[in-house]
């Protein structure tokens, strides 16, 4: 039980650093605030899972920095490129695509973003996991449990909620009759601009398109 709610409070914390380093990239890129991320809430849950990877099968490794970045790397190479496959394919959509840049693998995955998480690896098992999960042994077994459980309620609401929203998306874009991206996504924008939890789907993810009904309705 204390090793789950250990693991559960280390997702939750990196999934919320991950969400402020997209914000200030974001904001270093586009020059504006954005809520980056699926979620509604501040979190990027890409994050908190690829944490919880890199502690259980990296931290024997943290005296050796380069085999840290190299595991590092292609660890959350592998977890983002997976990310990617099952969210297009639950939610008919693509929600980034590094196609233009390169050395990138079906626009899923590139080499400057995953040479960033090997470092970002690095940071995390070599500096600042050893000083969380010293932080984490100082919470009391009741006050850890009490934490953990209403994290997980707010988690939880903040996956339905998103659900719903992005399922709104879809049905608006299966509802379309032309088959032109660009149509796709005007009726979709049409639909979440004055939702504030909405839009800022729209706003988080620039790049999230309707290819795939594009696809789909043209095998027909």
């Amino acid at each position: 039980m204390e090793f789950f709610l250990h693991c559960f409070l280390v997702f939750i914390i990196y999934s919320i650093l991950g969400w402020i380093v997209e914000v200030i990239f974001n904001f270093i890129i586009e020059k504006k605030l954005i809520n980056r991320g699926f979620l509604i809430g501040p979190v990027c849950p890409i994050y908190g899972f690829g944490a919880i990877i890199m502690m259980l099968y990296l931290t024997q490794y943290k005296e050796n920095i380069l085999t840290v970045f190299i595991m590092g790397t292609v660890l959350c190479t592998i977890l983002e490129y997976i990310t990617s496959y099952i969210m297009e394919k639950i939610f008919k959509a693509r929600w980034w695509d590094y196609t233009e840049l390169k050395f990138n693998i079906n626009g899923r995955v590139c080499l400057y973003f995953s040479c960033l998480f090997g470092l970002g690896g690095v940071v995390t098992v070599c500096f600042i996991n050893p000083i969380i999960i010293n932080l984490i042994n100082l919470i009391p077994h009741t006050v850890m449990l009490i934490v953990s459980s209403i994290l997980f309620v707010l988690f939880l609401l903040d996956i339905i909620t998103s659900f719903n929203i992005i399922n709104k998306v879809k049905l608006t874009a299966q509802n379309v009759a032309k088959d032109y991206t660009e149509e796709i996504n005007k009726k979709v924008s049409e639909v979440l601009k004055n939702k504030i939890f909405q839009s800022r789907i729209l706003k988080a993810f620039p790049k999230f398109n309707f290819n795939f009904f594009n696809r789909q309705k043209n095998k027909k």
